[in-house]
């Protein structure tokens, strides 16, 4: 019979492991590998649950390429509001073109 203390470890270890319950959760690891920034691997997840992750890992794949780039967990926060800013944009230029017509 296992000791309180095996029990305890063994506790312990499986807390460790990650579980991956939604698809999501697992983009969100996954580019946070690419960028190589465990520490924030929630924001990530919570990215990936609000954007389109295919292009969150596109983005992602093209910073972790540049080897010039030192903190690549900022750089890609600043390319996501980039593009986000981007995209304002040109829906509102849309919107004010349906306007005039």
């Amino acid at each position: 019979m296992p000791s309180g203390n095996d029990y305890l470890k063994e506790l312990k270890k499986r807390a460790k492991k990650s579980h991956v319950y939604k698809e999501y959760q697992l983009d969100g690891l996954e580019i946070a590998q690419i960028l190589h920034d465990e520490k924030h691997k929630s924001l990530y997840i919570k990215l990936a649950k609000e954007h389109d992750a295919q292009k969150l890992r596109r983005i992602a794949k093209e910073i972790a390429e540049n080897k010039n780039i030192r903190n690549k967990g900022a750089y890609f926060m600043w390319c996501l509001k980039s593009e986000k800013q981007a995209t304002v944009l040109v829906n509102k230029k849309k919107k004010n073109r349906r306007i005039q017509k």
